[in-house]
């Protein structure tokens, strides 16, 4: 079933940015391909200093 879904969801950047209207739309698709990783990044980030501070008042 995952994979189906992984089918169905496969984007090709490089077709997004030729049929692009214009230059604006690749910075765009960079930062909507960038935006997850850094959310996550922020994420753990933010779970590893409240378990460090957690540990370290008791």
């Amino acid at each position: 079933m995952n994979f189906l879904i992984s089918i169905f969801q496969e984007i090709n950047i490089d077709e997004k940015l030729k049929d692009a209207p214009d230059s604006n739309y690749g910075i765009g698709v960079f930062i909507g391909t960038l935006l997850p990783f850094l959310i996550l990044v922020i994420i753990a980030y933010t779970i590893y200093r409240y378990n460090k501070n957690r540990i370290k008042d008791e």
